[in-house]
């Protein structure tokens, strides 16, 4: 036990002195903070911009596009005579999209017939795709509804049963865990996860690849191997005490994102984590001796390592052998954990698999950095 805490007292201390290492560990760690969720902090799209061509020109026609102009998505961004002139400003990217309202639209409506609108949304951009279609989509049948009541009521049908007949089933969204349907709220506890991994990985595979004289002489020549890859990992696991919770509860609570869970379970998951990436990163650095090395693959898995979470494109939708490689990442199941545990207040035992994961996955890249170390030890013994 003493061993370890001499590899944990001087690994700790290189953390502070080495500059490299302290950049990325805590510098980075604060500037990812502060400006990485600044592009998601209005959380949804509001008042995406339209075109509007209306052929019709009559008051049903205008109160549709006045009741499109209304609408929290959508933003009527104009009025155009005819399509050439409407198109221009889409492909210009002045407007996301383009609404065609036909002629005779009111009077096929004052004789109860169909009178289709017509939609051509930008769909090189889904949310901006998803947010216009699902507004217009509202407003037409908000208002198809309204026309077919004022029909039916015309014709000395019951009022309260004129409004079931337009709309015999209601539909009423609860957006669970995401009160805003923010995009903010969805993406940003799984990616501080990223940023945690990233962060450390190359933090400890700057430590290992710069030289360490503090244990190759004196006292702590003569330290193991096992004690001191130990060492090492209670040297990071007292350092994430400070970065961790950082990520983990203070972030979220500066850009409200809904917290339901305890401090306690993310702790007790986040220690698994921190261990399996701090030991991958030992890992790294002894299969990439160079510290330039280490920062370019580290930077070159960033964004594989972003694909195969799970949260930018479904994990069901990944093909297995894909979803087999994440599975050995530590990020793919802590987001899994943490995420459920942290925002939707998940208690251990119903993430138990991938919390499981991850200690195994722990257990795994120690061993491996240990025999690593001893290889090492080996080698520069032959040396000698």
């Amino acid at each position: 036990m003493k061993d370890i805490l001499t590899i944990c007292r001087i690994e700790l201390k290189r953390v502070l002195t080495l500059k490299p290492a302290f950049s990325v560990l805590f510098v980075a760690a604060i500037i990812y903070a502060v400006l990485y969720p600044q592009p998601y902090r209005t959380e949804a799209l509001r008042h995406v911009p339209v075109a509007i061509v209306d052929l019709d020109g009559t008051d049903s026609s205008r109160d549709l596009a006045r009741r499109i102009d209304a609408s929290p998505d959508v933003a009527v961004g104009g009025v155009f005579p005819d399509r050439p002139s409407a198109e221009r400003e889409v492909y210009a990217r002045n407007l996301s999209g383009l609404l065609v309202i036909p002629k005779y639209f009111e009077r096929d409506l004052l004789h109860g017939r169909q009178s289709p609108i017509a939609l051509y949304a930008d769909a090189s951009y889904f949310l901006i795709y998803q947010r216009i279609s699902g507004g217009v989509s509202a407003v037409a049948k908000t208002m198809g509804a309204t026309v077919e009541t004022a029909r039916l009521v015309a014709a000395d049908v019951d009022p309260r049963m004129a409004a079931a007949a337009a709309d015999p089933m209601p539909f009423t969204a609860v957006p669970l865990f995401n009160p805003q349907g923010g995009y903010a709220t969805y993406i940003l506890p799984a990616a501080f996860i990223l940023i945690m991994q990233q962060t450390l990985l190359i933090g400890v595979g700057l430590l290992g690849t710069y030289k360490n004289d503090a244990i190759g002489t004196g006292p702590a020549a003569s330290i193991g191997p096992v004690a001191v890859v130990m060492g090492k990992l209670l040297a990071y696991l007292i350092m994430e005490v400070v970065i961790a919770p950082f990520y983990l509860i203070v972030v979220p609570y500066l850009y409200n994102i809904p917290r339901l869970g305890t401090p306690l379970s993310i702790f007790i998951f986040a220690l698994p984590f921190v261990l399996a990436v701090s030991a991958l990163g030992l890992v790294i650095a002894s299969l990439f001796r160079s510290p330039l090395t280490v920062q370019l693959v580290s930077a070159a898995l960033g964004i594989p390592f972003l694909f195969l979470a799970g949260f930018s494109w479904p994990t069901e939708a990944i093909p297995p052998f894909l979803h087999a490689i994440a599975t050995v990442l530590p990020s793919t199941s802590a987001i899994n954990g943490i995420v459920a545990t942290a925002q939707l207040g998940a208690p251990l035992y119903d993430v138990r698999l991938p919390f499981l994961t991850l200690w195994i996955l722990a257990a795994l890249y120690t061993i491996i950095a240990i025999l690593l170390e001893s290889r090492s030890r080996r080698r520069l013994a032959q040396r000698a």
